[in-house]
């Protein structure tokens, strides 16, 4: 199958990661993937697969939106008629050109699928204000010229539901982890760190992310000084946090690490994974660190606590986060037989639910769905 994918490779974000594995994962299926985004300025990363490829111009991008140059339409358009694609899959990137695509591929006669990422708040919470909510009031109604939308929860499905996005053309199809690449194994981080207990969080540092919690619980819980916190990211709440929660209190700012092997090697060899975000879509980071098997806790957002329900992990309110987690660190701390127990039902979850292969199975048997409902152009009917 040929296939244009539409999609971010910088900077930095989930939306990246996700189209990193789905397109290696459709490349090794034996797919002609084909590669628009915006241009990027920085290397390319070494994990990226070889495809063709298009830049799009644009004026500014961020890992939250991307501002497109008048150009980048009549570009968009070109590639795709060259392109001759089976089906168009465009992993929405908050930019104008996501409006416009349905009507290029419609004048181009082209099955077009979105996949929705923009988080939310969770069941039974109004949306937060701002960004999220402003960006679901803006999609829905495009999202209804679109052959399909994929979501990664039934949460978010029925969400666009009451905006009016019929539910019969939105997919649940949930993140998936490459579970032969994130699983557990050896590392020497602890010993790096000087570390006989490791807690990490790995994210953006940023509002939503609510972060400042997690740095006063950890302030406050007066742990052992051979437990350390890495804070794996970067972002605008960094230059103001850091200098309060520093190296005196065990926590250890890594930045953000571009290197996958590195993050892998944080993952395998820390304790403890936590989450506590405002809002979510399904969090890969969370998924990854299951995969590694450590145990998880999570805020109930996005679909973040439906993936730890049932004793896969702990899940937490976000409005009593730093008093939970004051709470939690300690016990945490002091009974590594918990932790090992929470990260084998974690990476159960996974290997149950949330497999990069079982991923690639349902979005392959999507684009077949889509094909053969789409009428056969008249060249194909004489």
């Amino acid at each position: 199958m040929r296939i244009a994918w539409i999609g971010k490779k910088s900077p930095f974000c989930g939306n990246v990661t996700y189209s990193r594995e789905i397109t290696n994962a459709l490349l090794d299926r034996g797919h002609e993937v084909s590669f628009l985004h915006f241009a990027q300025e920085e290397p390319e990363p070494d994990n990226w697969p070889k495809f063709q490829e298009v830049s799009l111009p644009f004026i500014y991008k961020s890992q939250v939106y991307t501002i497109p140059t008048f150009k980048a339409t009549k570009v968009l358009t070109e590639s795709l008629r060259k392109i001759k694609p089976d089906i168009v899959h465009a992993s929405l990137t908050l930019s104008p050109l996501d409006f416009i695509l349905p009507e290029i591929c419609q004048q181009l006669n082209l099955p077009l699928i979105a996949t929705f990422h923009t988080p939310f708040a969770g069941k039974g919470a109004k949306l937060i204000s701002g960004t999220q909510l402003l960006a679901y009031q803006l999609y829905a109604p495009f999202l209804v010229n679109y052959d399909r939308v994929i979501v990664f929860s039934q949460i978010q499905r029925e969400l666009l539901g009451r905006m009016g996005v019929r539910e019969e053309n939105v997919a649940v199809i949930p993140n998936g982890v490459d579970t032969a690449k994130y699983s557990p194994g050896p590392s020497q981080i602890k010993a790096e760190f000087q570390a006989e207990r490791l807690f990490v969080y790995q994210g953006r540092i940023a509002p939503e992310k609510n972060v400042e919690p997690l740095l006063r619980a950890w302030k406050q819980s007066g742990l052992e000084a051979d437990s350390k916190l890495l804070i794996v990211g970067d972002g605008p709440l960094k230059p103001s946090l850091q200098p309060f929660y520093g190296t005196e209190e065990g926590i250890i700012w890594l930045g953000f690490i571009a290197d996958e092997n590195r993050r892998i090697e944080i993952l395998r060899g820390a304790d403890v994974f936590v989450l506590p975000s405002l809002v979510e879509g399904l969090s890969l980071s969370l998924l990854e660190a299951m995969a590694c098997g450590l145990a998880c806790l999570a805020t109930d957002v996005g679909a973040d606590g439906e993936v730890l329900e049932k004793g896969a992990g702990v899940v937490l309110n976000t409005k009593t986060v730093r008093s939970q987690l004051k709470t939690l660190l300690p016990l945490f701390q002091d009974h590594p037989e918990l932790t090992t127990v929470l990260g084998q039902k974690a990476r159960n979850r996974v290997l149950e639910r949330y497999t990069l292969t079982d991923n690639i199975t349902h979005l392959e048997q999507l684009y077949r769905e889509v094909l053969l409902q789409r009428p056969l152009p008249v060249s194909h009917r004489l």
